[in-house]
């Protein structure tokens, strides 16, 4: 039975915080995807609930190290469960990068990979002086998916995505800022939540509607394209391609090595 990994609590101030705690670094499994679309489909059908903070609910500095390894492991998986992984994780960050909720990444620590693609989806994104991000997924041998690096792009602009994409390059809290890739630094873990709750209460003194219209039309095409059920089919089946190759299981292999030593 999978664990519970995803929690939320309504707060008076009309939104709600939404935990992610998968031990030891908030690794990202199909379980915990469709636990977050559960989260997501009560939330936005809770009239009490206009906003969402997603935070990470571990002792260490991580928001989420990005998706689980094992689900991207040809060996560990099939390409039947890779293409419910891939089409439930993306069709939640598509319907999150849009969503009528106003939402808030308190991102504590290292947040690579689907980790930034999660904040990216967010409105508003505060990070702790000791966090990074970054779409590194080159660096483990496979490629950024393409609606991730338009995401990106929209944000940080074509030419710096080009660069952080291709060579998997990580930003620290202070560039992150100064590319607007991040909207506030705060020094440390304890004032980050305290922050990102002040922050949306002040975010959510506007009134929805006008904003939620606004949203729509800066990414309502994006998320329509991204979650598009056939886009999401052919993605898969050419990515099962190229993870069942040789080169990429054993530089997948190369990967689970490093994070099977760390945890020693």
């Amino acid at each position: 039975m999978p664990g519970n990994y995803i929690n939320t609590t309504v707060k008076p101030g009309g939104y709600a915080e939404l935990s992610i705690q998968r031990e030891p670094v908030n690794s990202m499994n199909l379980d915990m995807w469709e636990q977050l679309t559960a989260a997501l489909d009560k939330l936005e059908q809770d009239p009490k609930v206009r906003g969402v903070i997603f935070h990470s609910g571990l002792t260490r500095p991580v928001f989420t190290a990005g998706n689980d390894i094992k689900e991207l492991y040809a060996p560990a998986t099939s390409g039947d469960r890779y293409l419910k992984f891939w089409s439930i994780s993306n069709k939640f960050l598509a319907r999150l990068s849009n969503s009528p909720l106003l939402t808030v990444a308190a991102i504590k620590g290292a947040c690579p990979a689907g980790g930034t693609c999660l904040a990216m989806a967010c409105d508003f994104r505060i990070i702790t002086e000791n966090g990074s991000m970054g779409l590194n997924e080159v660096a483990l041998g496979i490629p950024v998916p393409a609606k991730w690096v338009k995401l990106m792009s929209t944000i940080i602009g074509q030419g710096r995505a080009d660069k952080m994409c291709q060579f998997g390059k990580m930003v620290g809290s202070k560039e992150a800022l100064a590319i607007g890739f991040v909207d506030k630094v705060v020094a440390d873990e304890e004032t980050l939540m305290p922050t990102a709750q002040k922050t949306i209460e002040q975010l959510l003194r506007l009134p929805d509607q006008g904003r939620q219209l606004t949203k729509n039309g800066l990414r309502g095409d994006l998320a329509n394209e991204w979650g598009d059920a056939e886009w999401l089919k052919f993605e898969a089946e050419n990515a099962w391609t190229m993870l069942s190759h040789p080169k990429t299981v054993k530089a997948l292999e190369g990967v689970l090595a490093r994070l099977s030593k760390a945890k020693i």
